[in-house]
């Protein structure tokens, strides 16, 4: 490589960690407990100005990497340009919570939850398992009501956390609402939409196929390979200039215009970043907006949140619809609320209810395979993983553990935010995912 194309690569590497991408580096590094890389322990960017070796700054690389990962989360938009989810100006409204005795209380409970991890003999509990995953915020609602919270590390509660892939669950919502409301017709050749998209492999595909990542197109993920995919999208999405003997594509939608074609569209779910994208593309060109105002007039601007989102973006301000934004755990915890109330929150209707019970229902779980063993027999549809147990959970899921968890049976809403050293979440399914079913279980056997 070229010094300027070596210069590249690193700067990619660092911009695609802060999307979530996943590297060999991040999966093999994880020597510290949750305790001892909590970043005030660590000393991360503290004091005036902090010492050298305590620095976490944008051009470098690694400010995704562990254990710096643990305070870049909180601090995004530090190192990458954004776009507002704006609130609007309306007061918050404020969530209903336990009486203080009764929250305490439960909290004491639902700590010394126990439950086994999957493939394992010993037991662990709740609390346990929140420093095993290296959790910064914890919000459980039942009933409406928050009965458990709890902030870690960088966050607080008025801090804001990268939701990674949690974000392709904000686009693919927006999306399945403009097509139960008539606005978008999901049966659509993207080329239709697009024009422009030309002959990408995506131009002959359907916008249902784009919404349930069931496309056939090619995009590698294989971080070990320089030549990957990857290192090619995240070279084009990168907002920072590039370098003077830079010849790709220049941005999220230029790329997708030259994607090629890899297996038949329809045939199988591929979770590919690229469709969320292209996802994102289709509804702002239907809708005349980007992605950020319709989050905001659709969900933000109505939810009642307590606080302005945000989204980062390309060299052309184009918003990440697969990645990018940043949120507080409270406002996170009231979309899940909206969607276990079927569309409703603060006594009012926000979209159709039609538009949950198709993504409650899931997609052709013929078509997920066994490329995650973590989750079981689910799907995914509409860019929410659907995990089709007895409780009937679902789910908005990101990198380093991020999670909007979704329980109709139990009527419970639980989000974690998280920092996980290694960017897969199969490492940290076999804890979370039966800790949640225990805490799931526990609150139901606390009905009247």
């Amino acid at each position: 490589m070229s010094s300027s194309t070596t210069s590249l690569f690193a700067l990619s590497l660092g911009v695609a960690l802060a999307l979530g991408a996943p590297t060999g580096a991040v999966a093999q590094s994880a020597p510290l407990t949750a305790q001892e890389s909590d970043p005030n322990v660590m000393g991360w960017m503290q004091g005036f100005p902090p010492p050298p070796d305590k620095l976490i700054t944008q051009p470098d690389s690694n400010y995704f990497s562990f254990p710096k990962l643990r305070w870049s989360v909180c601090h995004l938009r530090e190192f990458l340009p954004t776009e507002e989810i704006s609130r609007g100006l309306d007061a918050p409204v404020p969530l209903d919570y336990l009486p203080p005795a009764d929250f305490a209380d439960m909290r004491q409970q639902i700590d010394a939850v126990t439950f086994t991890p999957q493939n394992s003999d010993d037991t662990m509990t709740w609390e346990e398992s929140l420093y095993a995953n290296y959790t910064d915020g914890m919000l459980i609602l039942h009933r409406g009501e928050v009965v458990y919270e709890r902030y870690f590390g960088c966050l607080d509660e008025a801090g804001k956390h990268a939701i990674m892939s949690m974000t392709k669950s904000f686009t693919g919502l927006l999306a399945e609402i403009m097509v139960v409301e008539g606005a978008l017709d999901d049966t659509a050749l993207v080329r239709d939409i697009i024009p422009e998209i030309g002959d990408s492999a995506f131009a002959s595909a359907t916008v249902r196929q784009v919404m349930d990542m069931t496309t056939g197109v090619q995009y590698s993920e294989d971080y070990s390979d320089p030549n990957a995919d990857i290192w090619l999208y995240s070279a084009a999405a990168s907002p920072l200039p590039k370098p003077a003997d830079y010849v790709g594509p220049d941005g999220y939608w230029e790329y997708l215009q030259q994607v090629q074609p890899e297996g038949n569209h329809g045939d199988e779910f591929h979770y590919k970043t690229i469709n969320s994208d292209m996802l994102g593309w289709i509804i702002s060109r239907v809708s005349g907006k980007s992605v950020t105002e319709l989050a905001s007039e659709r969900l933000w601007r109505r939810m009642g949140v307590e606080q302005d989102a945000y989204q980062t973006v390309d060299g052309k301000g184009v918003p990440f619809a697969g990645g990018g934004i940043t949120a507080g755990l409270r406002d996170l915890g009231r979309l899940g609320q909206l969607m276990l109330n079927g569309g409703e929150l603060n006594g009012a209707r926000l979209f159709p209810a039609e538009v949950v019970e198709r993504i409650s229902a899931g997609g052709d779980r013929a078509k997920f395979g066994s490329g995650f063993p973590t989750v079981g027999a689910g799907s995914y549809t509409s860019q929410w993983w659907v995990f089709h147990n007895e409780h009937g959970a679902y789910a908005a899921r990101g990198v380093h553990g991020q999670t909007i968890y979704v329980d109709p049976t139990a009527e419970m809403v639980l989000v974690r935010l998280a920092s996980y050293p290694r960017a897969q979440n199969g490492f940290i399914d076999p804890t979370s995912l039966p800790a949640y079913q225990a805490v799931a279980e526990f609150l139901l056997s606390k009905r009247p």
